[in-house]
């Protein structure tokens, strides 16, 4: 062989050697770019695990077993796509979801739409803090306590730390959300029953289990979920050349939601369903665990109720200051300060303490208040998602970056489903027998 092949050979050698390289360092940065851009998504999907949506799962698998565990895959992906629409919408437009609206359906719609959704958040936060409430008594430590200790520990958190430092805490707290996966293992469940209810739907037309679905698809799905993502999406200044990460933040956010709400439903299946036990909340999931599956368990579900309580009741009156202040072109951002955007803090503020005082009312009734707050989310659903859709098919708008044929079909075809579902709830809501689910007998 010739000095000149031999000279090609090594020459080859090395350029692979610097490809191999090359394609590790870009994966390094890939890497890095994740985890510089990760947040948005999986904050938002995993907060939404709140006191509310705690107590749906366990009333799901408490009242109907693992039957319902089919729907988690579905729910999961109708979140996943209408999350990823609002975030592009961010990314694209470089604008909140409520400075589009106001932008493209005018200051009354608008101003209509932040009222309602105000006082579902408001809704919402009371029941975050009666989450507090109900898992800090099951520890021997009184509510007139713990609820003034978190509300203003929320606050100082937000009040007083830029937005990555804000980031950072909670997605360090999503951890603790592994006290259901514990829970879910202790309580020792069928598995071959769950595979095979995972895989083959069993639905029945009964009032009960009808209203049981939809309450468990729109609390994953909330309203406030696609105003804050496209928030925190704007606020991170994340550009379009980096949007890939984001998707994988959205859907990381989709299985984590899927994840807990799985052991949720399975911790309480495996123990009071075959009871026959009838369960009102979380916290009574808890206390009903601590005989079936072990105090350790009851009380690792009632840790669990606890810190997502805590972040939801940072997270939910934020989303609100947030799309309130940028619907009506109001300052607004955590990297603010408090003089710079003052109608944003105070009504951050004001959410927390308001809400953090009626939850210290004795005897105040918490059902009734969840009830309430989902009725009204049921009611906007539908209104928020057509908006989303409108918005995001709008070139002029968005670009080469509107919705696909396909994506649109999926859709609007998961739209009609949210707008059937939200409708039937509120409907249902009407009469008596709509609200014995959540409050029997």
């Amino acid at each position: 062989m010739s000095k000149d092949s031999d000279s090609n050979d090594n020459a080859n050698i090395s350029d692979n050697n610097k490809k191999k390289r090359f394609n590790w360092k870009i994966s390094l940065a890939g890497v890095a770019i994740f985890f510089s851009i990760v947040g948005p998504g999986i904050i938002t999907s995993a907060v939404d695990n709140d006191a509310g949506g705690i107590a749906t799962y366990s009333i799901t698998g408490a009242h109907f077993g693992y039957s319902m565990l089919w729907l988690l895959v579905p729910t999961i992906l109708l979140l996943i796509i209408i999350q990823e629409m609002s975030t592009r919408m961010g990314v694209v437009t470089g604008k909140g979801f409520s400075d589009l609206i106001r932008k493209h359906f005018g200051v009354r719609i608008t101003f209509f739409l932040m009222l309602a959704l105000l006082a579902a958040n408001f809704g919402t936060t009371l029941a975050e803090f009666s989450g507090i409430a109900a898992s800090s008594e099951i520890f021997g430590v009184s509510k007139f306590i713990a609820v003034p200790l978190v509300a203003f520990a929320v606050w100082f958190i937000i009040t007083k730390y830029n937005y990555k430092s804000v980031e950072k805490i909670f997605l360090v707290g999503i951890l603790f959300y592994a006290a259901y996966i514990v829970s879910g293992i202790m309580s020792n469940p069928n598995w071959t029953e769950i595979g095979r209810q995972m895989v083959i739907p069993s639905f029945t037309f009964n009032m009960s289990y009808l209203l049981m679905a939809i309450a468990f698809i729109g609390t994953t799905i909330a309203p406030w979920q696609q105003f804050y993502i496209q928030a925190s999406v704007v606020e991170k200044k994340i550009t379009m050349k980096d949007y890939k990460y984001t998707r994988w933040d959205v859907v990381f956010g989709g299985i984590i939601v899927g994840v807990i709400a799985f052991f949720i439903i399975i911790a309480t299946a495996a123990t009071i369903y075959p009871t026959g036990n009838r369960i009102n909340d979380a916290a009574d999931a808890a206390l009903a665990l601590k005989p079936l599956a072990g105090d350790f368990a009851g009380y690792v579900f009632a840790f669990g109720l606890f810190i997502s309580s805590f972040f939801a009741a940072a997270i939910l009156p934020l989303s609100t200051a947030f799309y309130v202040s940028e619907g009506f072109g109001w300052e607004r951002g955590v990297d603010k300060k408090f003089n710079e955007a003052p109608k944003f803090y105070w009504m951050y503020s004001l959410l927390i303490i308001i809400s953090a005082s009626i939850i210290l009312i004795p005897g105040i009734p918490y059902i009734p208040i969840m009830i309430i707050s989902q009725v009204i989310c049921g009611i906007l659903l539908p209104f928020v998602l057509i908006f989303m859709l409108k918005i995001i098919n709008n070139k002029d708008v968005m670009g080469e970056h509107t919705n696909g044929r396909i994506f649109n079909i999926v859709a609007w075809i998961s739209c009609i489903i949210m707008i059937t579902l939200s409708t039937l709830l509120v409907v249902s809501a009407v009469f008596p027998e709509a609200i014995t689910i959540l409050v029997p007998a």
